[in-house]
């Protein structure tokens, strides 16, 4: 038995554990339940029989959960089991855009009723109507978003809106207690808040994802693989990455034209490289998310056009919003060679069939923070994996 599993043992769970998925969640909610169920199995617990301990062990902490909706396009939440005394967490994708509903009587050209597709403003309000839900008989609420509301509307540089802070503070005025969420684009926006909100990072998955893709040819040392920062923002977590692995690092920063706004954002002019030499070498490439994929795919080529060997992309959320062509383009041209993405967001099947496309199980590791937030237990190991990364490193090398 694992050390953190016979600790864990020793803490009385905050409540009862129950999951609870927005609508589209239910896919990831499914494989994280049944992680949890795995891990639980485990225990050897001396007083089963406990009246604390009396639900503990369960085959699926799934609740019973419908999101209907009126003609108009109004929606509601309904729970049909019961939650008093619970330790609630909701399982919120609020990027699934394959959600749709109907609305009034509206038809397409062929006459078939239009489907909506929902958004993440939708996805949002669906949360509120969970807790809303609750009324207050839950003993404890707790948001599993793994990619953050509003994440990117996290600073205000002008006259607009605060939107992340906004929608943080609303949780916590709903009574929600903790926020976990992955990657947050900027984890500074926590301070709007006064409740338990961690950002988690997805390293060690990446990392060990990577090394099985390759079969094993990738060699995690400065003389061969090199880190690379696709621009200011992603410094942070390419540092980190650097060091674990005992690898150099380099960085892009973007150029923008500040004279102009398109889609929301000032267009980039160009990219500009800063570190050592990647002739010759492989190369990884992080960052938070890919969208559109623009400035991803230039970085790549810059690359390239510098005589990298292998470029290997690390991106925790693959939101793809222009389309996979374009991916499927500078995969033939040998743009890059692979591109990890979690399951943490809605994944088509079309993108999970792609060669170049390689998806990262994280339900495992959300089982884990979900089971120790309930025992009111350290999440510190997770947040900071530095020795699973180190020891993994060291077996995959002696391989």
């Amino acid at each position: 038995m694992q050390k953190s599993i016979a600790k864990s043992l020793n803490i009385i769970p905050k409540g009862t554990l129950g999951l609870i998925p927005i609508h589209g969640s239910e896919a990831l909610a499914k494989q994280i339940d049944d992680c949890l169920v795995s891990i639980r199995n485990q225990y050897e617990i001396d007083h089963q029989g406990s009246i604390m301990l009396g639900n503990y062990h369960k085959d699926s902490y799934l609740l019973n959960v419908e999101f209907p909706r009126f003609a108009s396009g109004e929606g509601k939440c309904v729970i049909h089991d019961s939650i008093r005394g619970y330790d609630l967490f909701i399982i919120a994708d609020v990027f699934n855009y394959s959600v749709t509903y109907h609305i009034n009587d509206l038809r397409d050209a062929n006459g078939e009723k239009l489907e909506v597709p929902m958004s993440p403003d939708n996805h949002f309000m669906d949360i509120k109507r969970i807790i809303s839900a609750c009324a207050g008989k839950a003993k404890r609420i707790n948001v599993i978003m793994p990619m953050l509301y509003e994440g990117r509307q996290h600073k205000r540089t002008m006259r607009e809106s605060l939107d992340c802070a906004i929608a943080l503070k609303e949780l916590e005025a709903m009574g929600v207690e903790n926020i976990i969420t992955f990657d947050a684009h900027d984890p500074r926006v926590q301070n709007a808040i006064g409740i338990g909100f961690e950002s988690v990072s997805p390293t060690y998955q990446m990392i060990k994802a990577l090394a099985k893709s390759t079969a094993n040819n990738v060699k995690f040392n400065p003389d061969h693989t090199i880190m690379i920062s696709p621009d200011e923002g992603a410094m942070g977590r390419c540092v980190y990455y650097s060091q674990v692995l005992g690898i150099n690092l380099g960085m892009f920063f973007k150029r923008r034209d500040y004279t102009r706004v398109v889609n929301g954002r000032n267009p980039i002019t160009a990219n500009e490289y800063l570190g050592s030499d990647v002739a010759g070498k492989d190369v990884i490439v992080a960052d938070d998310m890919i969208s559109s994929g623009d400035s991803m795919l230039d970085v790549c080529r810059q690359l390239k056009n510098r005589n990298a060997n292998h470029i290997y992309v690390f991106a925790t959320f693959g939101l793809f919003s222009a389309g996979l062509q374009r991916f499927d383009e500078a995969y033939a041209e040998g743009v890059f060679d692979r591109i990890l993405t979690t399951n943490l967001v809605y994944n088509p099947e079309e993108l999970l069939q792609r060669e170049w496309h390689v998806s990262v199980d994280m339900s495992k590791y959300c089982a884990l923070i979900i089971n120790a937030l309930n025992h009111d237990e350290t999440v510190s190991p997770y947040l900071n994996p530095m020795k699973k990364i180190q020891s993994y490193i060291s077996t995959y090398k002696l391989k």
